[in-house]
């Protein structure tokens, strides 16, 4: 057979919203057809029939980041292992096509369906050692009826009708998914440990899992509003898989008058490797940003001394501020909720456009004042929004723009 493993792909400017998978075209043909049906059935009329969960073993598997951009936030599946019949499948809800038509635009507005999905346990883990990636695996404690009733619920989502879902990055993705169909299967409540890490918002914590790429972190930070720098809840904090493998290990099942542990056995399947460290863009953003406040400065000394505006640079930056705008502005209209309230609008929007002809021109413009104004709101706006890295230095090359027509019109 042909050697098979799961792809991952993602877009760098948008990183933070995807923790998923996908699957080679002719491995999801087959999968699908051979796999995903078939055996499943045939394993799931069995365990019926011979009553032997005892032999099966169900695990929450944690994946560690790699150094590709699209997979530095981790990823989370279920294995299903029947140690009876040899049966070894992992559960994936991270499958999607990048091949499905409009997949950027429908993605930016939080329209974007991802699925669940099998795959041998062997091919899976393959796919991680091969780039250096860690899998854990945490046994849990269920009981028979459990695991019959968690199979047969793992079946249900398999069905054409049922296994494609509407993804969200922060409350529902393949971390989120796991965890819910193992609490809806268990006989009592399952309760977590209280948490030290209230305070963390989305923000700060994807932000984390991108440290070592600025660049990734300035996309999410562009693209993030208000919403994200809000305090977050234990559960709310679930959507990374590192932060659901350690509740749980915390976790307990309350039943009958008695707890006991969710987590029976913790393992490595697969080690963490060597991993190639792709290099960045060799500027960060805030050396970029202060590479543009120099030369803003310098251009304007110079057109100090010449008493005159040069149109060309005005436009060139009213065009990147107002292309970046549309870009925030397209982003109020997306089902993400952590983007609709982004404050770096107030500097960062369309409306240079309008005014563009008349700047291009040397015309009087009130465009001048208007954007001194936003460079105000903006500035306020800050208190209440972490802003990307530099943006506050490219709001004021733009603030410099107004100062120097102020001056020479004066």
């Amino acid at each position: 057979m042909k050697k098979i493993g799961i792809k991952c792909f993602l877009l760098q400017n948008i990183s933070y919203f995807c923790i998923v998978k996908h699957l080679k075209k002719d491995f999801c043909t087959f999968l699908g057809i051979i796999l995903m049906i078939l055996p499943l059935k045939a394993v799931a009329q069995d365990s019926i029939q011979t009553n032997a969960m005892d032999s099966v073993e169900v695990s929450l598997l944690t994946c560690s980041p790699h150094e590709e951009i699209y997979s530095l936030y981790g990823h989370t599946a279920l294995r299903w292992h029947d140690l009876r019949n040899g049966e070894d499948l992992a559960f994936n809800w991270g499958i999607f096509n990048f091949k499905k038509p409009y997949f950027v635009l429908r993605f930016v507005f939080g329209l974007t369906d991802y699925e669940l999905g099998a795959i041998p346990m062997k091919y899976f883990m393959e796919e991680y050692r091969s780039v250096g990636s860690s899998v854990t695996e945490q046994v849990l404690d269920l009981t028979a009826e459990e695991k019959q009733r968690l199979f047969q619920a793992l079946i249900t989502n398999l069905q054409p009708e049922n296994r494609i879902y509407r993804y969200n990055y922060f409350y529902d993705n393949c971390s989120t998914r796991p965890r819910d169909i193992i609490e809806q299967c268990v006989n009592g409540k399952l309760e977590y440990a209280d948490s030290e890490e209230f305070n963390q918002s989305y923000r700060k914590m994807i932000s984390s899992c991108t440290s070592h790429h600025p660049w990734a972190t300035f996309g999410n930070n562009v693209l993030l509003g208000v919403k994200a720098d809000q305090a977050t809840t234990r559960r709310q904090q679930e959507f990374l898989p590192q932060f659901l493998l350690y509740d749980f290990d915390r976790a307990r099942i309350y039943a009958n008058g008695e707890y006991r542990q969710l987590v029976k056995t913790r393992r490595i399947l697969v080690p963490a490797g060597v991993q190639v460290i792709e290099q960045d863009f060799l500027f960060s953003p805030m050396e970029c940003a202060c590479a543009l406040l120099i030369l803003s400065i310098a251009i304007l000394a110079f057109e100090w001394r010449r008493r005159k505006t040069f149109r060309l640079w005005d436009g060139l930056l009213m065009v990147a501020q107002g292309l970046v705008g549309l870009l925030l502005f397209v982003m109020i209209f997306s089902q993400h909720p952590t983007t609709s309230t982004n404050l770096q609008i107030l500097m960062f929007n369309p409306l240079p456009f309008f005014f563009l002809p008349a700047v291009a021109r040397g015309r009087s413009t009130r465009w001048w004042l208007i954007q001194s104004v936003l460079f105000v709101l903006f500035m306020i706006g800050s208190f209440f929004q972490h802003y990307a890295e530099g943006m506050h230095i490219v709001a004021l090359c733009l603030l410099l723009r107004s100062a120097i027509h102020f001056k020479l019109k004066a």
